[in-house]
């Protein structure tokens, strides 16, 4: 190893926008999953009202399905992923460091650092309303099924 210096240099303009903006966009990770699940609610809510309207305007006054396991396992489906979409708007408490960015990788302990915690909310919430979404969806298709 040598004792030559390092030649170093301030940050540009530019540089110090990159920085800004990656650090940004790591802090709202969390919000954007929010606001995912917060439109994904107002659908799982509004879709059963909207699917039992139009089968009242398709049949008129004989709109009546057969219960059978595919009505059930629709709103199975639809139940489900507001019952996962609800639990990822519930707030957790996490346990964060606030002095330091990262946890020491060799340290035993549970607590997280800064970049851990957005980085873990948003995966706890992307692991929540990922297969939320595929139910709804799934229990979508199963309700088109049953109407045809």
């Amino acid at each position: 190893m040598t004792n030559d210096p390092i030649d170093v240099r301030p940050p540009n303009p530019s540089e110090k926008l990159l920085r800004e903006k990656f650090a940004e966009s790591i802090a709202n990770q969390a919000e954007l999953m929010d606001k995912l699940a917060q439109q994904l609610l107002t659908l799982e809510l509004a879709i059963p009202g909207l699917y039992a309207t139009v089968l009242k305007l398709l049949q008129g006054d004989q709109a009546t399905l057969p219960v059978n396991n595919w009505l059930y396992f629709t709103f199975a489906c639809w139940f489900v992923a507001l019952a996962l979409t609800l639990v990822s708007l519930i707030p957790r408490d996490w346990k964060v460091d606030p002095t330091i960015l990262q946890k020491d990788p060799i340290g035993k302990g549970n607590v997280r650092g800064l970049e851990e915690f957005f980085n873990d909310s948003a995966r706890y919430k992307r692991r929540l309303l990922v297969p939320a979404i595929l139910l709804f969806w799934l229990g979508i298709l199963s309700a088109a099924l049953i109407v045809f």
